[in-house]
């Protein structure tokens, strides 16, 4: 597993409870620490959370005073967590999910192989 590197892939999601909508994804993150992945989540709720319903703003809070601190010690077992709130009819979920990141080859300043030379763009219509 040489060059492969640990880290989270994190996403947030909307539904529409009505059932009118498919769920959707608003944003996703690439953290390369449980520290890292559960503060996106963290400083989101914290954005978002004085717009919040009261119920949906106590089960933000909830999570940001103790479950955080659950999800943290997951995250470093290396194992997925998730973060839901509803308001209305919109369900937010925040997910995190241990993954392993496949490093991509920097091309600047590198010479391409020879190969790359072959494949020319078709000719505009």
């Amino acid at each position: 597993m040489t060059g492969l590197v640990r880290g989270y892939w994190c996403e947030c999601w909307t539904e529409d409870l009505s059932g009118d909508q498919p769920p959707a994804l608003r944003a996703a993150f690439d953290a390369y620490s449980a520290p890292q992945a559960d503060r996106w989540v963290a400083v989101t709720l914290r954005t978002i959370s004085p717009a919040l319903d009261s119920d949906a703003s106590d089960i933000a809070w909830a999570w940001l005073s103790q479950g955080r601190i659950a999800t943290r010690r997951a995250l470093l077992r290396f194992e997925p967590c998730s973060v839901t709130v509803a308001q209305d009819h919109t369900r937010i979920t925040w997910t995190i999910r241990p993954v392993l990141f496949v490093p991509l080859a920097h091309r600047q300043g590198v010479e391409l192989p020879a190969c790359a030379h072959d494949f020319k763009p078709h000719a505009a219509d």
